[in-house]
């Protein structure tokens, strides 16, 4: 099941204020919005997070602009990560506590080994060592 942004906003986050605050890593503006429309889809209810399904989410006939964006487009993914961790520990963290936010992307478990960054590692969805 997705997540749609306007569920993401009413838990407490700030959607438009977040990517306010990540735009200016994207020098062109067309590559904000597209950085936007991307991450709503991530959000959204798509089936598979590929380029044709978030394509078809935004509209497009055809997944250049998100490859685009991913593969060849001009945009420091540092400062966004950066910026993202920042928004994170002003919303999550209460002023002058400390603490550790712990992203793990291992939850989806993979048969075969020909996707990228898939290894036998501990997954926590599937709760012992598998594909993910």
């Amino acid at each position: 099941m997705g997540m749609g942004s306007a569920t993401v906003e009413g838990g407490g986050m700030d959607f438009d204020g977040l990517m306010g605050r990540v735009g200016p890593c994207f020098a062109r503006r067309d590559r904000r919005a597209r950085a936007g429309g991307y991450v709503r889809g991530l959000l959204g209810r798509v089936d598979r997070n590929n380029g044709w399904q978030l394509a078809g989410y935004l509209g497009d006939a055809a997944p250049y602009s998100v490859q685009r964006l991913l593969g060849r487009a001009r945009w420091d993914a540092d400062a966004v990560r950066d910026e993202v961790r920042r928004y994170a520990a002003d919303h999550l963290l209460a002023p002058g506590e400390g603490g550790v936010l712990v992203a793990d992307n291992t939850g989806f478990r993979k048969k075969g080994g020909k996707f990228v960054g898939v290894r036998r590692q501990c997954s926590g969805t599937a709760g012992r060592v598998e594909n993910c």
